[in-house]
């Protein structure tokens, strides 16, 4: 494997001219620069990254760490972060199951965005109280290198009972998914909301993934509810799932079956009918929590924002 010892034989200079020189160091010259990063490349020089993080104590490179990486949801967000990242000149990797945890505390990434219900919140709390830079996306953490850019879940699920309210809902069945943090604050704003204005209501058991959607409505419809059916459930991604299980039978969603989602997937606008969702913008989430781990990585106070949600109308609840 070539090294910068070979590269400074072959240009005929010191070893240290090599590494000024690569780096981008203004003690070379441009002339010399060109000659050696032309060298290097003829011999396929490969930087040890390793080495240079140990030296430098920093890689350039936030981690993003998330549950899975299924369905629609994660593309929009982790655009918003890896064009937010770009602005200051790093990049990410997306990072998921317990090895990838031991990226942060051995500096093999100089910070993490984190959205993953499976991230132990102790864990989290732990590597804080190292002055590890995070931002977690999925929890309330009190921690002075711990920022903290959460959706507001109980503004939206209000927006989603509301309008059940509004259309003289007798009973809602609320979809929910794990046991997270967005789960919970919706499931508690919802279940809030429902008692305020008398609603009945029942909770089936989901796990934000599509084909627990279809569970949710074959659970649903073996209690033979009184039509219409109302559902609000907790992403987009299981309203997808109902949608495929009424599909194939009788009764039709925005009438026999009057459905809500959260999240505002692409997807969605193309169902028949279209889905009514709560909105927020993934992709300013993705934006602002890069600034974020940014600051915190660079010594500079990081304060917490809230990411605001909207009711988006479609004839799945008309």
């Amino acid at each position: 494997m070539v090294g910068i010892k070979d590269i400074a034989k072959a240009a005929g200079v010191s070893i240290s001219t090599v590494s000024y020189a690569l780096n981008g160091s203004p003690k070379v010259t441009d002339q010399t620069r060109k000659k050696i990063e032309a060298i290097a490349r003829e011999m396929n020089y490969v930087p040890n990254m390793a080495a240079r993080t140990l030296k430098k104590q920093q890689t350039n490179i936030v981690g993003v760490y998330l549950a899975d990486y299924g369905g629609s949801f994660y593309g929009e967000l982790l655009d918003g972060i890896k064009r937010g990242l770009a602005t200051f000149d790093y990049e990410m990797i997306v990072c998921s199951g317990q090895r990838s945890h031991l990226f942060i505390p051995e500096r093999m990434i100089d910070g993490a965005i984190i959205l993953d219900w499976t991230f132990q919140t102790a864990e989290i709390n732990q590597l804080g109280k190292q002055k590890q830079p995070l931002v977690v996306l999925d929890r309330e953490i009190d921690q002075a290198s711990v920022c903290k850019v959460l959706l507001d879940n109980k503004g939206g699920a209000t927006l989603a009972i509301s309008k059940f309210a509004d259309i003289a809902s007798q009973k809602v069945f609320l979809v929910t998914g794990p046991d997270g943090y967005d789960s919970q604050e919706r499931y508690q704003a919802s279940v809030k909301e429902l008692n305020r204005f008398g609603i009945d209501y029942q909770v089936v058991q989901g796990d934000f993934t599509e084909p627990s959607g279809y569970q949710a409505a074959a659970e649903i419809m073996a209690t033979n509810p009184t039509f219409p059916v109302d559902i609000f459930s907790f992403n987009d991604e299981m309203a997808v799932g109902i949608y495929k299980y009424f599909a194939h039978r009788p009764e039709e969603i925005g009438k026999e079956i009057r459905l809500i989602g959260f999240d505002n997937i692409e997807l969605g606008t193309f169902m028949n009918p279209r889905l009514a969702t709560i909105a927020y913008s993934k992709h300013r989430w993705g934006m602002v929590a890069a600034e974020k781990i940014v600051q915190l990585i660079q010594g500079k106070p990081a304060e917490d924002e809230v990411i605001y949600t909207s009711f988006v109308a479609g004839k799945s609840c008309p």
